[in-house]
């Protein structure tokens, strides 16, 4: 009898957990490792964006609702230009950047948040801290 009334409250947690909210903008931080600038970038989903000597391309960003732990992902492609190879392909968490971090040479990409366009008002591709 335990077992059941146990098993009917799990079913019944899992009903209830909220589910992700997809938005169609996301903010990533960038690192330029020559000079040492820390840049934001605004990047809409499947639009290709251009930093540095890298093209990204997000096509997934989903973020947990409010009444639950902060966490965002996104699915990306992060392409060398220069090199034409893929230097990063995958979700990356923005609780967690080590997870699943982007390894290369001149520059670092993390997530910071998953926006709708309507919440980003000034629209700015980059606004960089260092400036």
């Amino acid at each position: 009898m335990k077992k059941l009334l146990l098993l009917g409250l799990v079913g019944l947690v899992s009903q209830v957990a909220a589910k992700d909210i997809s938005t169609d903008t996301v903010l990533l931080q960038a690192l330029d490792k020559t000079t040492g600038r820390t840049s934001f970038l605004t990047v809409h989903l499947n639009q290709t964006y251009e930093y540095g000597d890298l093209q990204i391309l997000a096509e997934r960003c989903l973020k947990h609702p409010p009444e639950e732990t902060p966490e965002n992902a996104v699915f990306m492609t992060i392409t060398d230009k220069d090199e034409g190879d893929v230097v990063f392909k995958g979700w990356m968490f923005s609780s967690e950047p080590a997870l699943s971090a982007m390894d290369h040479s001149m520059y670092d990409v993390w997530v910071v948040d998953c926006v709708e366009r309507a919440e980003n008002p000034k629209n700015t591709d980059i606004i960089s801290k260092n400036e």
